[in-house]
C-alpha cells in the first residue's frame, strides 16, 4: 500500500461568498484528496497584479496518496466544480477559488503546468503568513530556510490581516480519538493492515502491526498443516503476548489513540480451526492463563469480505506460502470469527461487509468505511 505524503496547499478567493468558497474547497480536498491535518487562520489580502476585491487566503496541510500530477488534476477539477472559469488570458483576474500546491513532501518536480516547490511562494506574503501558522519550522528544501525565516525576510510589503473566523476541519466529524484502543480484525486478505495503517496516518494514532511475517513456522504450516499447527499457534501465542503487552504499556504522548491490525483473541479463532479438539482445549487453557490481564480494545472492527475477494487480495500481495490457501480454509476461519464474536457480549463490535468496496484505491469507499465505523 502506498504511504501518504504530506502536502501544503494554498487557498484563495476574492469573488462571491469568499468564506463559503474556502470552506467548500477544504471539504472537497478532504473528500477527494486526503486527510486535512491542519488549517491556518483566514487572512484578508489585497488583490495582487490587478484591480479587484480583497482576497481571503488560507493554507492547509494534507496527507495524500495521490501522485503530484494526479493531485494537480484533482485540484483543478475542484476549482471547476466550485465555479471557477477557464482563464481567457495570462493576466491576473478575480476568481471564486484558487488552489496551489506549495510543497509535496520533499519532492522537487518540474513540468509544463506544475513546479514543486511553488516557485513564487517565498515572494508572497499572502502565502507565507497563513503557511507560517501551520508550518513555521518547515524548511524550504531548495532555499534552506524555514517558513518563519522566509516570512521575516520577504520583500512583499502588502498589508495582510487575519479575520476572526475559522474554517472547519471535516476530519473532526470522525470521533476516533474518543477511543483509547481500536482493533481492526478480519480474515486473511481482508485489508486489516491497510485500514489500520491508513487510520493511523490520517488520525494521528499509534500503529500496532502484527509481526506474522517473521514467524518461521507459517510457511511450514501451509505446507504441512497437521504437523505444524500446534507449534505455529504456540509461537503466535507467545509473540502476540510480547508485542501487544509492550505496545499497550508504552504510551505515546504525541498520539491520540492506538490502532492495531489484530486482536490477541484471533489466536482462539485460528487454533479452533487448525487444532484437534484435545489440543485446542489445552491451547485455550494456556491462552487464558497468558492473556488474563491484557486490555481489550474499546472498539473491535471486523472487516468481512467474501471468499472470492479474499483470494484476489491474497493473490495480489504475492506471498509464496499463501498460494496454497484453500477456499474451504478461509470459510472456516470466517465462520470461526463470527462464532467467536457472537459470544463476546461485553465487547463493542462492528461487523462491516466490504466485499463490494475497495477502500485502498477508492477514497469514496474509504470515507464510507470510516462513517460506518463511526456510525
Amino acid at each position: 500500500m502506498t504511504l501518504s505524503k504530506t502536502v501544503y496547499i494554498a487557498l484563495g478567493s476574492n469573488k462571491g461568498n469568499k468564506l463559503a468558497f474556502l470552506q467548500a474547497a477544504v471539504n472537497a480536498v478532504f473528500e477527494r484528496i486526503g486527510a486535512v491535518n491542519r488549517i491556518s487562520k483566514v487572512y484578508e489580502t489585497p488583490a495582487l497584479g490587478f484591480e479587484g476585491d480583497a482576497f481571503y487566503n488560507a493554507c492547509i496541510k494534507v496527507e495524500t496518496r495521490l501522485k503530484p500530477k494526479t493531485l494537480l488534476k484533482v485540484l483543478k477539477q475542484i476549482e471547476k466544480d466550485l465555479g471557477r472559469k477557464t482563464k481567457k488570458s495570462d493576466n491576473y483576474e478575480s476568481r471564486e477559488i484558487d488552489l496551489d500546491i506549495l510543497f509535496y513532501d520533499d519532492v522537487v518536480f518540474e513540468g509544463k503546468t506544475l513546479i514543486i516547490p511553488h516557485p513564487a511562494l517565498h515572494k508572497r506574503r499572502f502565502v507565507l503568513e497563513p503557511l507560517s501558522d501551520i508550518a513555521k519550522d518547515f524548511e524550504h528544501y531548495q532555499l534552506h530556510k524555514t517558513i518563519a525565516n522566509l516570512l521575516e525576510c520577504c520583500e512583499d510589503t502588502s498589508v495582510i490581516k487575519p479575520i476572526n473566523i475559522w474554517l472547519k476541519n471535516p476530519k473532526k466529524t470522525f470521533a476516533f480519538s474518543s477511543y483509547n484502543f481500536i482493533a481492526i480484525e478480519g480474515n486473511i486478505g481482508a485489508g486489516k493492515t491497510s485500514l489500520a495503517t491508513m487510520i493511523a496516518q490520517d488520525f494521528n494514532a499509534k500503529l500496532i502491526l502484527e509481526r506474522f511475517a517473521d514467524n518461521p513456522f507459517l510457511p511450514k504450516f501451509y505446507r504441512e498443516p497437521e504437523r505444524y499447527a500446534f507449534t505455529l499457534e504456540m509461537s503466535f501465542l507467545a509473540d502476540r503476548y510480547q508485542q501487544i503487552s509492550d505496545d499497550l504499556s508504552q504510551l505515546d504522548l504525541f498520539k491520540d489513540f492506538m490502532v492495531s491490525d489484530y486482536d490477541v483473541h484471533k489466536s482462539l479463532v485460528f487454533s479452533k480451526v487448525t487444532l484437534p479438539e484435545d489440543e485446542f482445549r489445552l491451547y485455550r487453557k494456556l491462552f487464558y492463563q497468558v492473556y488474563k490481564d491484557i486490555a481489550r480494545p474499546d472498539l473491535y472492527v471486523y472487516l468481512y469480505q467474501n471468499t472470492e475477494r479474499l483470494q484476489a487480495n491474497i493473490k495480489k500481495r504475492g506471498r509464496t506460502y499463501e498460494k496454497q490457501i484453500q477456499d474451504s480454509y478461509l470459510e472456516k476461519i470466517n465462520s470461526g470469527y463470527l462464532d467467536f464474536l457472537k459470544s463476546q457480549t461485553d465487547l463493542n463490535i462492528k461487523i462491516i461487509d466490504i466485499s463490494d468496496r475497495d477502500f485502498v484505491k477508492n477514497r469514496e469507499d474509504y470515507l464510507w468505511l470510516l462513517k460506518e465505523i463511526n456510525r
